[in-house]
């Protein structure tokens, strides 16, 4: 019995692109997509409604759980920017190859405009995701295997290089 192929896992900070990008990857490689933010919201309703009726301890529960069924599966997975804060969720993330998306400052400002990130209220949404961002940046280079940055270029030129990335790290990886 073979062991179960690893999920490809796209973590980083929001607006980097781990939805777009990982539903490009994902349909290239031919696999299934699981973008853990939107199974919380089929599961759960909104976010910001989580955040604002449950609090921010109920969401990261419900998100480790989420992430926990989706790392069960193959396939690629966008994990939610603070899926990482889970001490478990980033032992659980070794066992897979993980994809830091970044993505400058100057470039996220449009990306994240107009949406409802809770953790984005109470103040300018670019200084709130450069605080937040900079607490994070240490837990996602903890868990990468490999960084991209998607400040610049075409979104493809990225979802080629992550292709190759994975192609190229599964030919080199021996069966377990």
């Amino acid at each position: 019995m073979t062991a179960p192929t690893p999920s490809l896992v796209l973590v980083g900070p929001m607006g980097a692109g781990k939805t777009s990008i990982g539903r490009r990857v994902a349909r290239t490689l031919g696999v299934p997509f699981v973008d853990t933010d939107a199974a919380i919201v089929r599961a759960h309703g909104p976010i910001p409604d989580l955040f604002r009726h449950e609090g921010e301890a109920r969401f990261r529960a419900i998100e480790r759980e989420t992430v926990a069924q989706a790392l069960a599966e193959p396939g690629v997975i966008s994990l939610g920017g603070g899926a990482v804060l889970d001490e478990r969720t980033r032992d659980d993330l070794a066992s897979h190859p993980v994809v830091f998306l970044s993505v400058a400052p100057q470039v996220v400002s449009h990306r994240i405009a107009g949406g409802s990130r809770p953790l984005l209220d109470g103040g300018d949404p670019v200084e709130q995701w450069q605080r937040i961002f900079a607490e994070r940046k240490p837990l996602y280079d903890a868990v990468a295997d490999v960084e991209f940055d998607t400040s610049r270029g075409p979104l493809s030129d990225v979802v080629a290089a992550i292709v190759a990335w994975a192609r190229s790290r599964a030919e080199g990886e021996t069966p377990a």
